[in-house]
This record gives C-alpha cells, structure tokens and sequence, in this order.
C-alpha cells in the first residue's frame, strides 16, 4: 500500500508539474518565437474587452494606473502641451510613463501600453530638449542625410523621457502656403518630401536589407516608432484652409500627395496617421477605398493605422453628433487604434456594442490588434516594457545642439544681397564700431521657434533653453564693437546713430494648424514698421522667421539684403554663423515664393508661373575670413 501510495503521488506530482510548466509556458512571451507566432498566440487569449482596449489611446490627463488596468487601454499619448509638471524633467516623465505602464502589465496578460508623442522638430513639449529647424526649413537643406542624424538625435531625447513612439514625420505636400501647417511640410515638390523620409529610418533605425516590404521596424531601446502623417493629401485643400476639401483627381492625388507614403512604408513605418481633410468631399477617416483598400491591400502596409485627435468624431458635421456612426465608419475604413483622447468609455461601449451586435465583423476588430501587437513586438515592448534613468543624459544634448545649429546653417535662404554685385552687405563684418539689432523676433526664443513648442500653439518669451538670435550676434561679433538693440526704433533714431548696418529680425508669430492658417500672409505689425523705419535709413539685412513663405514684395526694394531663416528652433547661433560668413549660405526655397496672395495656389510647374522667388531659388556665399 504504502510503495503504491508513493507511485501515485509521484505521477500527480509528474502531471501537476507539466500542467504548471505548460500553463507558465507563453509563446507570446518568449521573444525567441517568431512573431507572427507569438501574435497568433497572444490572440487566442484575449476576449473582446481586452482587444478593444488595444484599439484606445487615451490623453495623459485621463489616464492613470488604475484606469490603465481596468480598461485595458493599449496606448496613452501626450497632446501638444500636455506635461506631468511645467518644466518636467526628464526623471519626472519617466515616472509618470512608467506609473501607466505598470498599469498595463498588472492585467490578465501584461501587455504593454506604448506612448506617444508629437515631436515634430525635436522633442518639441519638453522643457530643455534640443528644439529643431521645422520641416520648412529642412525642406530648404536638400540634405537626407542630416535630416536622418535629426531623427536619430530625435528618438534619443524622446526615449530620454520613457517614451517610445513619436507622431512625426508629417510627410504633407504643401501646394499652398495659406495652410496653418505648412512649416510642417518639407516642401510643395513630393520628390524632397520623399527625400526627407530619411528621417524615419533615423527615428527607428535602418530597416534589415532582407525584411519584407511593408512590415514595421524598431531597433531596439534607442529607437523610436514612428508615424508618417497625415493620409492623404492633408497639404492640398482648397485655399490651405486646415482640414478642408481636397479637390483632385485619383491621378493628381497618387502622384502629388501619395509618393512619401511608399518611401515611408519601404522604409518599415511603424504607423501611418489618418488625415482630417477629405479628398473631393469624403471625409479621410471615413475613406475605407484609400485606407483599406490602397494602403493596406495595394501597398501592404503592415503596421497599424491611427486616427488624429478626436479624428472619428470629425467624420459628422458638426463633429460627434453621431458618435456610433462615426465609431463604425472609421473602424470599417481601417483605422485601427483611435485616438479617442478623453471620452474612452464612450468610445469602449460603442465598439462593443457594434461588434456584439454584428455591425463591425470579429475580423476587422483581429485585424486591427494583430497590427497594434505586431508593432509593440517589433518594438520590444514585451522584453522592454519600462523605461529607465540611463538615457536622461540625452536630452538637450550638446551634440544635438550642434547638430541643430548646423541643420539652421543649411536651412538658411539668401533672397537678396543689395541689387550691385560689387557691393553686397553679406557676410557681415565682424569688426563695426557699432550695430543696430532690431525687431519682434531678434530677442525671443519661443518667436524662433513657432508652433509645437512647449505647447501646441507655441509661445512668445525666452520659454526654454537656448540661443536667440540676439545671443548669437552678441557671441559673434568682434568683442569691441557696439551692439544696441532696440525693438522698435523710429527713422530718427536710426538716421542720428551713426551704426555702421543693421540687422532686423522679424516675422510670423507662433500658431499651429488652423489658428495659423491665413488668407493674406501679412508680417504682423510692428514688423513692417520695423523695416521702413530702419532699412529707409541705413544699410540692413532683414531675417524672416515664418513658417512660410510671406507677404514681402512691398518692402523689398527698401531692404538691402534679404534672408528667410524659417522657423530654426532653439539654436540661433547658426543664423549669425552664416550672417557673418564662418559658413557660406547654400539653401534653397522648396516652396514657390509668391508675389501676391491673389496669385495662389501656384507651384513649380503651373502654366501660370509668375513668382517673386522661383522654387529652388537661393543665392550663395563663400565663407570668409572677413573682419
């Protein structure tokens, strides 16, 4: 009795053993298995509640440990603006990421949520991070290869606050500077666009030479996913009103607005946003045709596609007024994960019911996860799900500071260098008895670098570190020569000083999407007043800082020379490295100047093609030893 005794408990102890072993045993887990594997495995664990979960992101400001873990919430993000603390450190967001994580992994099947960003030129809402020329300026380089060290530098500083996943490149084509976006796109021509895709693979890291077109690529804990946007033709609406009608043929809109796309996609983009605008009157997040069908069946995207803010709720004039209808055609369109940002619950419930009730198929909700998943495996999300400390001394890195600098250099357009060859006022030189610094924009931080810093719409003041332009002069020029500035100085004033130049800095206020979109494109007063006042009395360079090209014909002949320094961020010293000739000037305009707001849209190529300042256009300098 007693040796049978002993044999029976060792067989139990053999099968409760197996069982406990088999029951640990994950494939999803185990990142040794193939991913595919490891997807099809997470799937037939999880219920409906849990995949719907996958398919909610959810603002910062209603997420928490708790709601993380009770909703099964699959992505949190930050909107512009949206911060744990006013000048958080980079500690304090990892805290705060971590804390939501934690959420994530204590639920049934620990799947990590992933968090996501704009950072859109730089780590653009973080207080210290290094702040890069916008993509107008860019644009303006023709360089890939310094717009991939960018990105590269870019997914360090992000991954230096926790975060893996940025909303960024914006690969719009923007034929019509009236749009409140434009400074967000490389250029009007798609083929700089597809140049500047380069940028993704700094992001996230070069795409293995044997991976399959169309699936997404992360290289691990320094990289970033990252997001082409906004699909499509976001840069082509009817007088650059933001998030308006797009009016094209299928022709114009595959060959215009579509090319990036395949670049981004061949370079194994992780996700693609859906645009707001509409193309000839259907609304983008309800265009199952171009998402589904273009997107994901003609070009085999394999990553997962994600709405804009509140982007369903637009689908309805005026926006939610019917917020079912909207749940079920963006989800029937192909959007996978839906930027909700408050409202889950509303959003949870509603996709719930439609799928229950038989109006959204098992199918389409499967694939949709599967892609989410695809994505966070790729990541590492899985082996990798908490941020750590060692990567905060990325962030405002001196390294990326001189990259940016470098990249304000190369974005810099010479207009105009006086009308006489013999006599042009650039290079500047650096010993002057005195020079006159004037304008808005030469003391102001948040003026240099626009919308989508340190909050959605940007901000005046000296709002976080840097160089202005001011600085830089002051850095530049010979250490006994005078410099005064004055914001705004009457012709008096100028004419009665004696300066030797001046150099006037003005331009565009900050904005972001539809509060900068503008029917005239005027300069703001006082800058006009700035430069009659000043360049009617006395030799002087005038320095735009816009986020496009504007209203300046009507002062043109006053100036003597004339440079467009677009939106360069945090790093003004590069403005007065080429001003004062260390470096030559070798940018060139990837939008058409105009001449007259009554002339646009106008692009290089139009039969009617009259501009102040072609497409391409851009005068040269050498650099100079000069004093």
């Amino acid at each position: 009795m007693g040796r049978s005794s002993i044999l029976l408990m060792g067989i139990l102890f053999t099968c409760c053993w197996a069982a406990m072993a088999d029951a640990e045993y994950m494939k999803y887990k185990d990142p040794k298995q193939p991913i595919n594997t490891r997807i099809k495995d997470l799937m037939n664990r999880m219920t409906l509640e849990e995949k719907i979960g996958q398919m909610t992101q959810i603002d910062r400001t209603v997420a928490s440990n708790e709601v993380m873990k009770k909703y099964y919430i699959g992505s949190v993000l930050s909107g512009g603006g949206s911060v744990p603390a006013k000048q958080a450190s980079a500690e304090t967001w990892i805290n705060m990421v971590n804390d939501f994580q934690k959420g994530s992994l204590s639920t049934r099947l620990g799947i990590p949520m992933i968090y996501g960003i704009d950072a859109v030129h730089g780590h653009n809402n973080v207080y210290k991070a290094t702040i890069f020329p916008h993509n107008v300026g860019l644009g303006a380089t023709r360089d890939p290869v310094l717009v991939k060290k960018i990105g590269v530098a870019t997914a360090l500083e992000v991954r230096a606050t926790g975060i893996p996943y940025v909303f960024a490149p914006c690969i719009a084509v923007c034929r019509d500077p009236r749009w409140g976006r434009c400074y967000e796109s490389y250029s009007e021509d798609h083929k700089i666009v597809q140049a500047m895709t380069e940028l993704i693979p700094g992001l996230q890291g070069d795409i293995p030479s044997n991976s399959p077109k169309g699936v997404p690529f992360v290289a691990g804990k320094q990289k970033v996913a990252a997001c082409a946007k906004h699909f499509l033709g976001d840069g082509g609406t009817t007088e650059g009103i933001n998030e308006n009608n797009t009016v094209i043929s299928r022709h114009g809109l595959l060959s215009i607005h579509m090319p990036a796309y395949y670049n981004s996609i061949i370079q194994g983009v992780a996700t693609v946003m859906i645009s707001y605008s509409s193309w000839n009157g259907v609304k983008m997040h309800a265009n199952r045709d171009l998402i589904t069908g273009y997107l994901k069946n003609t070009m085999r995207f394999r990553g997962f596609v994600i709405s804009d803010w509140e982007g369903i709720d637009r689908i309805t004039s005026p926006p939610h007024a019917n917020y079912t209808y909207s749940i079920l055609t963006g989800i029937t369109a192909g959007i996978d994960m839906i930027m909700v940002p408050s409202n889950y619950t509303e959003f949870i419930d509603g996709l719930t019911s439609l799928v229950k009730n038989n109006f959204i198929p098992m199918s389409r909700i499967d694939d949709a996860v599967k892609r989410i998943l695809r994505v966070k495996f790729v990541m590492g999300l899985f082996e990798n799900p908490l941020a750590d400390y060692s990567m905060t001394k990325y962030l405002g890195a001196q390294e990326h500071r001189e990259l940016a600098r470098e990249a304000v250099r190369k974005s810099l357009v010479l207009l105009k260098n006086d009308e006489s060859a013999d006599n042009p006022l650039l290079p500047l030189p650096k010993k002057a008895s005195k020079i006159l610094v004037a304008g808005s924009h030469a003391d102001n931080i948040g003026n240099q670098c626009g919308g989508w810093t340190i909050e959605w719409q940007g901000l005046s003041g000296n709002i976080t570190a840097g160089t202005t332009i001011l600085t830089a002069i002051k850095n530049t020029v010979d250490p006994k020569t005078e410099v005064v500035y004055i914001e705004k100085p009457d012709a008096a004033y100028v004419k009665s000083e004696k300066f030797s130049y001046a150099i006037v800095v003005v331009g565009e206020p900050p904005y972001a999407e539809t509060f900068g979109d503008s029917l005239n494109l005027t300069i703001p007063e006082p800058g006009p007043s700035t430069i009659k006042n000043v360049c009617g009395a006395i030799r002087c360079v005038v320095v735009l800082i816009t986020g496009r090209p504007v209203m300046i014909q009507p002062y043109v002949d006053t100036i003597t020379a004339l440079v467009a320094a677009w939106l360069p961020g945090t790093e003004g010293q590069g403005v007065a490295d080429v001003l004062f000739g260390d470096y030559g000037f070798t940018g060139k305009l990837s939008h058409t100047w105009f001449k007259t707001v009554d002339q646009l849209p106008m692009n290089v190529g139009d039969k009617h093609y009259d501009p102040l300042y072609p497409f391409g256009f851009g005068l040269t300098t050498k650099p100079t030893k000069v004093t």
